[in-house]
């Protein structure tokens, strides 16, 4: 349970691990998530389900090596490892319905969760319209999947490498501009980009729905550790998510609370690749 069948190197520090587990292969559906341990003194960190193959019995999961963990994750297990706990499908699946087109946003490591949202989407008829962006050409990853789902593909590099140069939500906003009749929007990536993103849309109240990665610690409600405010009230993004409504998400304290660890995150990552902490 849980060995890694397939490990592939998408972009510098972006991985890719096909992992055998049948019953979240089974289960999980797009926009929900699990949560790994590692190793056995490892944190509880989430990570976006990509893909499923319930024939084969495994989950595909993407994750960019910026902390402790995920720098683990990507150098020291290789296929044929296990994980040793992986816990899931946890949170709630994203709403699949045909709302006639939709504009999907992926920002960097982001288009990994975007991807099997659109795919749900378009095979319920939406007319997708895909935005992905990266900071350079080599760090733009899945424009083959993203492309084999969308009717329009746009991609944007914030040093004009790849595309168009610019950010992803400048490509929005003049989509939005242009009067096409668009019906949803869902932006993925960096907090910054979902709130930008989430500015772009408003005045032209087109319903906006963004995906949180919060802190979190226990996946189930149960910590309140992942805690957001949105439309006023405080939400658990693990068990009341990880998708809302952008419009109405308290981004400003969301960033304040992204912060919170950072020093404590960038000691641990630096013990780390000393050799002198796992």
């Amino acid at each position: 349970m849980n060995r890694i069948m397939k490990k592939e190197e998408l972009a510098p520090g972006i991985k890719l691990f096909e992992v055998e587990n049948p019953y979240i292969a089974e289960k999980a559906l797009p926009g929900q998530f699990i949560v790994v341990i590692a190793h056995e003194k490892g944190e509880r960190i989430p990570l976006t389900i990509v893909d499923t193959d319930k024939e084969k019995g495994t989950f595909t999961m993407i994750f960019q090596e910026v902390g402790k963990t995920t720098k683990y994750l990507g150098t020291c297990l290789n296929e044929g490892d296990e994980i040793p706990h992986v816990i899931g499908p946890l949170g709630r699946p994203s709403e699949i319905e045909n709302f006639g087109t939709v504009i999907g946003v992926g920002g960097g490591v982001g288009i990994a969760p975007l991807y099997p949202i659109i795919r749900a989407l378009k095979e319920k008829g939406n007319t997708i319209i895909s935005i992905i962006g990266a900071r350079t050409k080599e760090l733009l990853i899945l424009e083959d999947w993203v492309r084999k789902v969308s009717d329009e593909v746009y991609i944007t590099t914030d040093d004009g490498s790849y595309g168009r140069k610019g950010f992803v939500s400048d490509v929005l906003k003049e989509l939005l501009e242009s009067g096409r009749k668009i019906d949803r929007v869902i932006a993925i990536g960096p907090t910054i980009m979902m709130k930008v993103c989430a500015d772009v849309t408003r005045p032209f109240g087109v319903k906006t729905i963004v995906s949180l990665n919060p802190i979190m610690v226990d996946g189930t409600g149960m910590c309140g550790a992942c805690r957001v405010e949105v439309g006023g009230e405080t939400k658990f993004a693990c068990v009341d998510g990880p998708e809302f409504d952008g419009h109405e998400v308290n981004f400003d304290l969301l960033l304040k609370r992204l912060a919170a660890y950072k020093e404590q995150e960038k000691i641990s990552l630096e013990l780390f690749e000393k050799n002198e902490s796992i």
